[in-house]
């Protein structure tokens, strides 16, 4: 007998509303999870309930009532039509499975939308989180929502869970040809910088193999794109803490580039969609900031979100498992 299939798309997720009441439930379910923060879970819990929950909320409220749409949040409204558009790929190619979206963080959640799922008879997950390069504090983060569920069944479903795709050919494809359609469009600059999410340093040192990952996809995409080493870089971007995240920082190399007098323009491989650390931090807030620092100009440069070969990637990714 078959079985039946689910495929999930999971991304990290997002608060149900930009007010600091949303945002102080996101960030205490986000913030409380030992595969983000790594310090002795006591002395983090008091950290964070009289220090981070009390002064972050507003703040980060305020940025997300920024960059919130129509459909609610940009992260959440792409995660969903990429879903249906890998649902409609699929079944355009004679696959006939359906597509979820899903979140690590907030709602739809894993947990919430997986038992829905098992209580209509699917046995069989196929879990995409979408992060090309894989880190514990956020592909292992999505792994331990379904395993945790797995741990509370029964009758446990066959879960294929997809670690990483950070130099899958069509990814790299994709990147350089969003690249190139922005220089067609736009003109290019003096640099290209490559800013991905960071991750504290102690966490690499571990084992953690993110950074030669995000180093990985970087490369692949400036040779795809003929660049020299003197036209592009790798940088690191959304530290927090005190503690030594992944180096170069996106905001001091922006700020020595603006510096020179240089043009930039800023790409981030890291996200499958634009959500917060896009939108906000990278199109506006490090844009102002090089700009101060004398820099001639600055575009940040679209994720991928519902590029149709994003989608046909996400398509030959998981047809293997159907």
């Amino acid at each position: 007998m078959s079985k039946k299939t689910a495929i999930l798309l999971v991304n990290l997720g997002t608060p149900d509303a930009p007010t600091p009441s949303a945002v102080r439930a996101y960030l205490r379910e986000f913030l409380s999870d030992t595969r983000v923060i790594e310090i002795p879970k006591l002395i983090w819990q008091v950290i964070l309930n009289l220090f981070v929950l009390t002064t972050r909320p507003k703040k980060v409220a305020h940025a997300y009532d920024s960059v919130w749409t129509a459909d609610g949040s940009p992260l959440l409204a792409i995660l969903k039509q990429q879903a249906k558009d890998l649902q409609d790929y699929l079944d355009k190619i004679g696959v006939r499975t359906a597509v979820y979206p899903a979140t690590t963080y907030g709602n739809p959640s894993i947990k919430e939308t997986m038992s829905a799922l098992c209580a209509d008879g699917v046995d069989k997950f196929v879990i995409l989180p979408l992060y090309p390069q894989y880190s514990a504090t956020s592909t292992a983060a999505a792994f331990d929502k379904a395993a945790k569920l797995a741990m509370s069944l029964r009758n446990v479903p066959e879960i294929c869970f997809i670690k990483d795709y950070h130099d899958h050919p069509l990814l790299i494809d994709a990147l350089a040809a969003s690249i190139r359609r922005y220089w067609d469009e736009h003109g290019r600059t003096d640099k290209l910088l490559f800013s991905f999410h960071g991750i504290p340093k102690p966490y690499a040192d571990k084992g953690d193999p993110y950074p030669e990952q995000c180093r990985t996809t970087a490369v692949l995409v400036a040779d795809k794109l003929g660049l020299t080493a003197d036209q592009w870089a790798i940088s690191f971007q959304s530290r927090f803490g005190a503690q030594e995240w992944l180096k170069p920082y996106t905001d001091e190399l922006l700020g020595e580039w603006g510096a020179q007098g240089l043009s930039v323009q800023v790409a981030s491989p890291a996200f499958s969609a634009d959500c917060l650390e896009t939108l906000e931090e990278l199109a506006v807030e490090n844009r102002d900031n090089f700009l101060a620092a004398g820099g001639k100009s600055y575009a940040y440069i679209p994720a991928l979100n519902t590029d149709p070969l994003h989608i046909e990637m996400m398509a030959d990714i998981v047809k293997k498992y159907l």
